[in-house]
């Protein structure tokens, strides 16, 4: 039998005061406890909110795939 597996996507959005990547890193995390086999993510998009001229959250969106149980 081949290595070929079967994934599925799900899509999320992190957010965090303190950089894009501890935002990856939060909507990662947040799966954590309810998504098993997570084997990848894609930044989808990127965006912020603006406070007084200064970045008060960051915004990404992911993709995360994952297997499918016994795939």
């Amino acid at each position: 039998m081949s290595d070929h597996r079967t994934y599925k996507k799900i899509e999320v959005v992190g957010s965090s005061t303190v950089s894009i990547e501890d935002a990856i890193n939060n909507a990662l995390a947040e799966c954590a406890k309810s998504v098993r086999n997570m084997d990848w993510f894609e930044v989808t998009e990127t965006r912020g909110h603006i406070v007084n001229g200064k970045v008060a959250h960051y915004q990404v969106g992911l993709k995360i795939g994952f297997r499918i149980a016994d795939s």
